[in-house]
């Protein structure tokens, strides 16, 4: 019976033995990973800055009272746009014609008075020449010929001043532009303590304003000054909803003043802004920006330039900031250190770091770690994202300021490891650590 025993044991063990070997020899050996990696590489892009702005019309008129009257008629349509010179208010007009009246009759009254004296200054000249002439005459005469003149130019002052007030009485447009809704209604008395009546702003053009860090507008300065300064860049507009504006603009003012509080300097550009429609009821003319309307600005290089470039996916990023993994001749991982420049959601401009034509692990990034051998082949291409994502994610990341930029220049949050650049290359412009509120910088390939 133990000698059964020990038979089944040892076969079972001899069994187990076979299996151990059968699985030992079924197991592949272990060997590098495989990454897919790109060569660095340099690519045309036109760099672009956005900043937090506002629209501001380029003239505006608040319309007051001249003088105290009734409001007799008002001759426009609220919220529509009017014509330089055109017929806004008529106020009373009647007491202004009549003291016009007076000073009329009052300046032919001393014309008459001063033709008087003029013939008697004449002929008082003229018997001088005789023994019935005196001198105290002919004085008097011309001091008389005199004051006349000087009751009459007196007399035509005053009527001037009555023609101005009766003109008053008619309140034009003294530019052209949309004009808002009026403070008083036909009726009630008006004067220049009333305050304002309404209030007319231009149209096209329209100014942008939007303040930028000082050392942003260092950078930019010292970038746009040998492509032409002002003329080497060209702005664009982001609507609150998103849409790009379809017209460019110019720069054309730098502020003189650095604000204390900010440390920002103002900068300004025209845009044109003309009508897209026609109100079919009311007849007032459409435009896409609006006076005080919060935009987002894009400042473009007009001449797009030759940058190093990287897949915006194999962007990492720690507490020490920006890297990338590259994988060198004997196929081992390195970690190298870069410095950003102005990126999109796909690419990254590499400033410093990286020399043209080292490659860059893009996929697998989780697999390596800095010394490891790999097994490098291409990189899987880039899934283009849907342009209205695209332009939602940059809205979002202007709109967030350098915020992001601080958190992780790499578009994903700093603290979450290897992965947080590759994990966020969808999330916007990086912030590059502008001191600029509101402000980030991006760039397009073309």
């Amino acid at each position: 019976m133990t000698f059964r025993v020990s038979i089944i044991l040892s076969a079972a063990l001899v069994l187990a033995v076979l299996l151990s070997g059968s699985v030992q020899a079924q197991a592949p050996a272990a060997g590098p990973p495989a990454v897919g990696v790109v060569r660095a590489q340099k690519q045309p892009i036109t760099q672009t800055s956005e900043f937090v702005g506002r629209v501001a019309a380029i003239d505006r008129v608040a319309l007051v009272a001249r003088v105290t009257a009734f409001l007799e008629q008002m001759f426009f349509t609220e919220g529509a746009e009017v014509k330089q010179g055109d017929l806004l208010y008529r106020l009373e007009q009647p007491p202004f014609q009549a003291d016009l009246a007076a000073k009329q009759a009052s300046v032919q009254q001393t014309q008459a008075q001063l033709q008087n004296a003029t013939l008697t200054f004449n002929r008082a000249s003229s018997l001088l020449r005789t023994p019935a002439g005196q001198q105290s005459i002919v004085d008097d005469s011309r001091a008389s010929m005199l004051s006349n003149a000087a009751q009459v130019q007196a007399a035509q002052a005053q009527e001037r001043q009555s023609q101005i007030n009766l003109n008053y009485t008619e309140i034009r447009a003294p530019i052209a532009g949309k004009i808002g809704r009026t403070a008083v209604t036909p009726g009630n008395v008006v004067s220049p303590s009333s305050g304002t009546l309404t209030t007319i702003v231009s149209q096209d053009p329209m100014y942008v304003v939007f303040p930028v860090s000082v050392r942003t507008a260092v950078e930019m300065r010292e970038h746009y000054a040998s492509g032409g300064g002002f003329s080497a860049v060209v702005i664009r507009i982001r609507l609150p909803n998103g849409r790009t504006f379809d017209q460019t603009g110019k720069l054309n003012f730098i502020d003189n003043t650095v604000s204390l509080s900010t440390d920002t300097l103002i900068l300004r550009g025209s845009i044109p802004n003309p009508p897209i429609a026609t109100d079919k009821v009311g007849g007032a003319t459409v435009r896409e920006l609006t006076d005080g309307e919060f935009v987002t600005v894009m400042v473009e290089g007009v001449q797009p330039l030759e940058v190093l470039t990287v897949p915006r996916a194999a962007v990492l990023s720690d507490q020490r900031g920006d890297y990338v993994y590259t994988v060198d001749a004997q196929n081992k991982v390195q970690q190298t250190r870069i410095q950003l420049g102005q990126s999109t959601p796909t690419v990254a401009a590499v400033i410093s770091g990286l020399n043209e034509g080292e490659m860059v692990v893009v996929d697998g990034i989780q697999r390596v770690r800095p010394g490891i051998q790999v097994l490098p082949g291409p990189a899987s291409p880039p899934i283009n994202p849907n342009p209205a994502q695209l332009q939602g994610a940059s809205a979002m990341a202007g709109e967030g300021g350098n915020a992001g930029g601080a958190a992780g220049k790499g578009g994903g949050p700093a603290a979450g490891g290897d992965r947080a650049g590759a994990d966020g290359a969808g999330a916007g412009p990086t912030g590059q650590g502008s001191a600029n509120p509101g402000a980030t910088n991006r760039s397009g390939t073309k």
